[in-house]
């Protein structure tokens, strides 16, 4: 994935880029690299790999492994303990509640679950957030101011 944009500071080895904002801004997995600006705007924050200057219009690239990974982490590990809860709740806590309804039984160990599993991407992502591997990378300098 890469976006077009300019660069509108500069911070030691990381730019902040304004790029347009796409339709899917609001669905993006990454959307912790992106900070918000106004108007049709979006910024974000890469690794000046390509040396560029404050004004500079630059290609920008998301490593597709990261941006893999992310997606799988954010939609994939929530969906799949919503479903070993529901599977777990169902078959095995019902044992310990025995006057209790198997369906919210089941229903009780899928949402927590699945909340257990947002709290613990919530706690990775913010000890992953500031790492250059995981970061969009200015690759190339399209013009100059």
């Amino acid at each position: 994935m890469e976006e077009i944009g300019i660069v509108k500071r500069i911070d030691g080895p990381r730019a902040f880029v304004a790029v347009q904002k796409q339709s899917a801004c609001e669905k993006c997995a990454v959307g912790s690299v992106c900070k918000g600006t106004d108007g049709d705007e979006a910024g974000l924050e890469a690794v000046n790999a390509a040396g560029a200057r404050v004004g500079d219009t630059v290609r920008v690239v998301f490593k597709a492994y990261s941006y893999l990974k992310g997606t799988l982490l954010v939609y994939g590990l929530p969906s799949l303990l919503l479903i070993v809860g529901a599977v777990i709740g169902k078959e095995y806590a019902g044992r310990f509640f025995p006057g209790a309804d198997p369906d919210i039984v089941s229903a009780v160990a899928a949402f927590g679950l699945c909340a257990a599993g947002f709290l613990s991407i919530k706690l990775f992502t913010s000890k992953v957030e500031g790492k250059k591997e995981y970061m969009p990378v200015i690759e190339e300098v399209l013009s100059n101011k």
